[in-house]
């Protein structure tokens, strides 16, 4: 049997395997089991959801799986995934899960699990839920009369989100005078970031805030920036910032209306945190993909950086393992430890807008902090991922442009963790050299595996 779970939960079509009613019946079942083993009076589990078509069939029989185990479940509809992760601790729950495929178009959905703690179950816990699940061991388990688990609805769980996000502003400042665009992705932030930084005495401006379950991230969010852009040189903002489907990534575009990637921001934050005295250990992390001349921004700081494998999840594990607070990567998915245990893309905009007021500098002045080395990206669609290394073509061109690129430049080529993909990227001394040698990778592996 194939892992479950990637490096992001459970995810696929909806309503085809794994991501069917029957199989997140059997994910809550086995999730409320392991719950079950924590020591408790009333178990309780949060169940939280994006925006997509397929949330309520998959939302009732999550809550079907977990009440047949005689666990309780905390309803909080549509949310950011962070809110879960916020809320399942706010609550003291033994466990918050999110039914969201993040960025990914509204036909997938998926499922990402939450501890007691807030932080993203780590791999041998998930893989203990898929062990139950592909044995059988927890079907003949069914309590029955009063030790069935019941279903509330949590009315106030926007409002404690909204609470615990605008506490991570400083209380010194506020926004007023600020011009904001913000890019809601039809998804999880459609209500409740309007909200915080109008609150926060911004003037917002709202694109793609009309959900309708079948647009969530459709030309739009984080990863289609050009209505945000637009928008913010018609209006003259002073940002414009695009959140994700499930609101754990931001990306944010400056006001003469360039892009600015996650690993800009976490320069920028880096830097206003080391002069503050709050970058513990003088440490930030990041992933392979952070681009060269992040890196070379951090060593210009006299910042260490720790880079691991991509997933937002194994960055969080590097900065607990070496007390780190903060890290994230280039796609906009930012940890910030000081206020959370997870990416979110509220609170990730709400510090580099506390830079912003604090330095008194527009956003184009800050993202000076780091020039991008050229960068290019392919991704070629999969029907299965063999390894890589025992391709010897795929080898052979990879060797070929290393070779050419010498000490100025690097390539990466992986399997997505969360879609049936392989990414093909290069970075290199020039956009011509860059672009040339990244399409000729890309020819190769798109015939030896596409």
């Amino acid at each position: 049997m194939s892992r479950l779970f990637g490096t992001d939960g459970v995810r696929g079509v909806a309503n085809m395997p794994p991501m069917t009613a029957e199989m997140v019946l059997e994910i809550g079942r086995a999730t409320a089991y392991v719950c079950k083993q924590h020591q408790a009076e009333r178990h309780r589990i949060v169940i939280g959801k994006d925006t997509r078509i397929s949330g309520y069939m998959l939302e009732n029989a999550l809550t079907a799986g977990i009440c047949s185990m005689g666990v309780d479940v905390l309803l909080v509809g549509p949310m950011p995934t962070p809110g879960i992760s916020f809320i399942t601790r706010n609550m003291r729950a033994d466990a918050g899960l999110v039914i969201s495929a993040s960025h990914n178009p509204y036909q997938d959905n998926g499922i990402k699990i939450f501890s007691r703690d807030g932080y993203k179950l780590p791999d041998h816990e998930e893989d203990t839920i898929a062990e139950l699940i592909s044995s059988g061991r927890i079907r003949d388990i069914r309590p029955t009369a009063e030790d069935v688990g019941k279903a509330f609805r949590i009315d106030d769980a926007l409002g404690r989100y909204i609470v615990f996000c605008k506490n991570t502003f400083p209380d010194s400042l506020d926004l007023a005078g600020m011009k904001v665009v913000l890019d809601c992705a039809n998804g999880a932030t459609y209500k409740i970031a309007p909200i915080i930084f109008s609150e926060l005495g911004a003037e917002v401006t709202a694109l793609h805030c009309r959900p309708n379950g079948l647009n969530i991230n459709d030309r739009c969010g984080s990863q289609h920036t050009e209505d945000l852009v637009a928008e913010v040189k018609r209006s003259g903002a002073h940002i414009g910032l695009a959140f994700d489907g499930d609101g754990d990534r931001m990306i944010a575009v400056d006001e003469t209306g360039q892009e600015l990637t996650g690993d800009h921001i976490i320069a920028i934050c880096a830097r206003h945190m080391k002069e503050q005295g709050a970058l513990d250990n003088n440490l930030v992390v990041a992933t392979v993909m952070a681009n060269f001349g992040f890196f070379t921004a951090m060593k210009q700081l006299g910042i260490d950086c720790v880079t691991t494998q991509v997933g937002d999840r194994y960055v969080i594990e590097q900065m607990r393992d070496r007390n780190a607070v903060l890290g994230g990567e280039a796609s906009g998915h930012l940890i910030f430890g000081h206020h959370h245990t997870t990416g979110d893309g509220i609170l990730s905009a709400l510090q580099l807008m506390a830079v912003m007021r604090t330095s008194g500098r527009r956003l184009s002045e800050l993202a000076t902090i780091m020039q991008m080395t050229p960068q290019k990206m392919i991704n070629i669609d999969v029907q299965s991922k063999p390894d890589l290394s025992t391709i010897p073509e795929v080898a052979d061109a990879i060797t070929a442009a290393e070779a050419e690129l010498g000490d100025q430049g690097r390539v990466l080529i992986r399997y997505s963790g969360t879609q049936s993909m392989c990414r093909v990227m290069v970075e290199g001394p020039t956009k011509e050299m860059t672009d040339r040698l990244t399409q000729t990778l890309a020819d190769v592996v798109r015939k030896a595996i596409g």
